[in-house]
């Protein structure tokens, strides 16, 4: 193995590019104990949690899918059901926000925090005509709709108003606020996302902002299996316990 390996650094990071998804779904099987049975013949990955209220899909196929990503979790006794879709150029980083606080083992912070508080932090402002906030450039913004009962809350992520949407989260109003702000909060965040450089997308180019440079190739290698390493540390400080990845499946899942 090349002792470095060229990265591209992109900043914003909404405007980074899908990535791998396996930066999501293999902590979700191996640090929080997720597991998986699905039908080999149907190209798609499901994934459910150790309690079987929460499970998340990924499909395959055209990345204007609105259901790219979806996560449901079932209604319980204390919280109302709730759901998620991503379309499929998000960024993986984005969606692994979500998801390293969905499965905190701390649980949700005992005040539900204003997923805009992070944003205006961050400069994000309302534009005229519009609700909600929008970063400086103005090509993503995040925005509550509806009514209590029948809102959502919405990212999206467009370079202009006459061109197609690059991605798009949405989110039902029944969320628990501290995994929306855990989103809008690696919205705000300035850290450029590493790309390999032949897959710097095309989108938006104009305005984002690449670096490239040599990193130790070990670094690129391993950051995966660093990023398992901690989240199972994480379950282990918290619980005492180790997690360990569940029997997979055999066969189809209901």
């Amino acid at each position: 193995m090349s002792e470095t390996v060229e990265q591209a650094f992109i900043a914003p990071p909404y405007l980074a590019g899908i990535g791998d998804p396996g930066w999501i779904t293999q902590p979700l099987h191996r640090a929080s104990g997720w597991s998986y049975g699905q039908d080999p013949l149907i190209p798609r990955v499901l994934l459910t949690s150790p309690d079987q209220l929460t499970q998340l899909r990924l499909a395959p196929g055209d990345p204007d899918d609105p259901d790219g990503w979806t996560i449901r979790q079932a209604r319980t006794a204390d919280h109302p059901a709730w759901a998620v879709s991503f379309q499929s150029r998000t960024p993986v980083e984005i969606i692994a926000a979500f998801t390293d606080a969905l499965t905190d083992p701390s649980g949700p912070p005992t005040a539900s925090p204003d997923p805009f508080a992070a944003l205006q932090d961050a400069g994000w402002e309302t534009p005229q005509h519009f609700g909600g906030l929008a970063a400086p450039d103005g090509i993503t913004r995040v925005e509550r709709l509806g009514t209590p009962g029948s809102d959502l809350w919405l990212v999206e992520t467009t370079p202009f108003v006459v061109e197609p949407t690059i991605w798009r989260a949405t989110f039902t109003g029944t969320t628990p606020l501290h995994l929306i702000a855990a989103v809008t909060q690696a919205l705000a965040d300035p850290t450029p996302i590493r790309r390999d450089p032949r897959r710097i997308p095309g989108w938006a180019r104009d305005h984002m902002t690449v670096h490239t440079r040599h990193v130790p190739a070990t670094d690129v290698a391993f950051a995966l299996e660093r990023r398992i390493s901690a989240l199972a540390e994480r379950h282990r400080r918290v619980t005492g316990v180790a997690p360990s990845p569940p029997r997979e499946a055999r066969g189809r899942t209901r």
